[in-house]
């Protein structure tokens, strides 16, 4: 079952929907872990399914900047990786209201000649 993240559910997928354009265009975001847990599923789904060259599918979720990101760098630089696109890192807790924080990364290589420079 889904996390509700205390919103209603055209809100709740408007919100997966703008991080994950975030996390797509920035390649790391700082938000609350339930926020990052349902962010991860939905990108994981997002990139696997894109990889079949489903662009339409792409369409449904994403401006066109953010598709051709996807088409151009995420998608040729993950084809030999079946899984594992995202990656959470627990940070402290917000001071505010104490809730739990983490950093959202893109999990997917570098281009083969900056890890040559490396």
């Amino acid at each position: 079952m889904a996390r509700k993240l205390q919103r209603k559910s055209d809100v709740r997928s408007a919100l997966i929907k703008n991080q994950a354009c975030s996390l797509i265009l920035y390649e790391e975001i700082k938000t609350t872990l339930p926020k990052a847990k349902e962010l991860k599923s939905f990108i994981e789904k997002v990139i696997s399914r894109s990889k079949d060259s489903d662009i339409r599918y792409l369409r449904r979720f994403f401006p066109v900047n953010v598709s051709r990101k996807v088409i151009n760098e995420i998608i040729p630089k993950s084809k030999n990786i079946n899984g594992g696109y995202v990656k959470l890192i627990k940070i402290s807790s917000r001071l505010g209201d104490n809730a739990p924080m983490c950093i959202v990364k893109l999990n997917i290589p570098k281009n083969e000649k900056a890890k040559r420079k490396e």
